[in-house]
């Protein structure tokens, strides 16, 4: 029984001195947070990184589990800096409900500390902490909410999450149930595989956790706890005026052809397997299938230059070779898997050059999806036979901006969903727009109530007809026949009589994982006693040239 001390014999005594010899090796320590009113609830990573890492694929990838982790957005969820300005002006704009929207907000983004705190009966002081750079040296700190703030979403997080209620809406907003009875030493954590009982000593040992398998580990509704968030829009007294859909990937992915019995999890395309048998541990590890790269590809490929970039500032842990890895990997991952792009039927009359430009969602979820700050366009850009543009629409400038889009250029306007395109100031923006109780458009998560514009991209198998609130379009792509499951269908008729042929259409898809007006709306709380927002601000504006990344392209020429 874990936790009942026996004398050891000869092979549980070389497990234990092979595990002190890799914990010294690698300078981790076990944890020794205090215990606090109620059961200790977590560890830092490096009770597990140490032995998940050093671990090599067949042809030799190094798919180490705790090196890959700690390059992600999860183990950086806390030190983002855009999480941090968001939080803060929350704050700014409600000030009497800071408890509340701090509390809210740590649920997943400092889910340990959050929860300790919780179980503890007391509040997470979030903004208190922030920024962690006295965490970020060493796990073993003196404060412990400190280090477990500062470790994002972990190890002890995830693993700890137990299958009940799983796929329930009362496990979202980050309600997942873990065990906050049983004493530390004796909790487990879930794992896709059995473990013998010598590896089970193994890691006992060097983690104070008990391995158990869980296949629910591997399910999307584990995923969908934190990624399925719902807030609540509040007047200036505090009374709720509405509630906000603000991130439901997992409601999207349930609503279309990916979900069957043959379709992807979560987990398949956002940790892919390792083709071969591989060991999880570096410590008498045991070659197993499947092995789920902890990458967590994303689209936030901006905030992961940010955590390079300004490591010091933010106490990023991850070493700069890692988070440039990771950074390559998410665009490569933008590039191949997310969208296809091309230019059908185009031709020259007289004047005019028509074209339809195709675009196609390759994702389980809409395009972009999750935090309502992303958004997709279409750059098209007509040239003739001189190489001189003739037309051009969807240009982003330096500062981040789309040229042409009317939200960029005013924050109570947005620029409407398109079914054809004739003027260099029209742009087919794929975005959600966030309206307050008046009717206006907000960027304030607090204020906002429902959406006055969602055209993101559909995926397949999605009928926009059937689609519940939460997931549903909004706005003129709800009656458009083009804007359907798999995608979209954009026609452009150009005057092109300023130029000679053959005409040349090139039509890329961009993305933003930060769109232009939500950056830029922090800006007047700048000064107001938010460094948080300071900070940002000028991150952003250092980064702004390169805040975009193309998703796919397509091209044609007429004669």
């Amino acid at each position: 029984m874990a936790g009942v001390r026996r004398r050891a014999g000869p092979a549980a005594a070389l497990a234990t001195s092979l595990v002190a010899s890799t914990l010294a090796l690698l300078g981790a320590a076990r944890p020794t947070i205090a215990h606090r009113v109620a059961p200790r609830l977590f560890a830092p990573s490096g009770a597990c990184v140490a032995c998940h890492s050093n671990l090599r694929a067949a042809d030799g990838e190094d798919v180490s589990i705790g090196y890959a982790w700690r390059s992600t957005m999860m183990a950086n969820a806390s030190r983002d800096p855009y999480w941090q300005a968001s939080l803060r002006r929350e704050v700014l704009e409600r000030p009497g409900l800071q408890r509340e929207i701090e509390d809210e907000c740590a649920t997943c983004h400092m889910p340990m500390a959050a929860r300790q705190a919780r179980a503890d009966g007391r509040h997470v002081d979030a903004i208190a902490r922030l920024p962690l750079v006295r965490a970020s040296a060493e796990e073993d700190v003196g404060d412990a909410d400190d280090a477990l703030a500062a470790d994002g979403v972990s190890c002890s997080v995830c693993h700890q999450v137990a299958a009940d209620r799983l796929g329930d809406p009362s496990t979202f907003n980050g309600r997942f149930a873990i065990d906050t009875v049983t004493r530390y030493g004796r909790r487990r954590v879930f794992g896709p595989h059995d473990v013998d009982a010598g590896r089970t000593r193994i890691m006992h040992t060097s983690s104070e956790f008990v391995p158990t398998r869980g296949d629910h580990i591997r399910a999307s509704e584990l995923c969908a706890t934190c990624h399925t968030l719902h807030t609540e829009a509040r007047d200036a007294a505090g009374r709720i005026v509405g509630r906000l859909p603000e991130q439901v990937p997992y409601q999207e992915w349930r609503h279309s052809g990916y979900a069957g019995a043959d379709g992807k999890s979560c987990q398949a395309c956002h940790m892919p397997a390792v083709a071969d048998s591989t060991a999880i541990s570096g410590v008498w590890g045991q070659p197993r299938p499947g092995l789920a790269r902890h990458e967590f590809l994303g689209g936030n490929f901006l905030v992961l230059g940010m955590l390079d970039r300004y490591r010091t500032e933010l106490g990023v842990r991850a070493l700069p070779e890692e988070l440039a890895q990771r950074a390559r990997r998410t665009m490569a991952h933008l590039g191949a898997d997310a969208a296809r792009v091309s230019v059908d039927g185009l031709h020259v009359d007289g004047t005019r050059l028509a074209a339809d430009v195709v675009v196609r969602n390759l994702g389980g979820h809409k395009l972009p999806t999750a935090y309502p700050s992303r958004r997709a366009w279409l750059h098209v850009v007509v040239r003739d036979a001189d190489g001189r543009v003739v037309f051009e629409s969807g240009r982003m400038n330096g500062t981040g901006a789309i040229v042409g889009d009317d939200n960029d250029a005013d924050a109570a306007t947005f620029e409407p969903h398109y079914r054809e395109i004739t003027r260099a100031d029209q742009v087919q923006i794929y975005e959600p727009i966030l309206g307050d109780a008046t009717g206006h458009v907000t960027t304030v998560l607090l204020s906002a109530v429902g959406y006055l514009k969602d055209n993101r991209l559909l995926p397949e198998g999605f009928d926009k007809r059937t689609a519940g609130d939460d997931i549903a379009v909004h706005g003129d792509a709800l009656d458009d026949p083009d804007f359907a499951a798999g995608g979209d269908r954009v026609r452009y008729v150009v005057d092109v009589s300023h130029g000679r042929g053959p005409f040349r259409m090139d039509a890329t898809l961009r993305y933003q994982p930060i769109g232009f007006r939500w950056a830029k709306n922090l800006g007047p709380l700048a000064g107001h006693g938010a460094p948080e927002i300071d900070r940002f601000g000028a991150y952003y504006d250092a980064m702004a040239s390169g805040s975009s990344a193309v998703l796919a392209a397509g091209s044609a020429t007429a004669r």
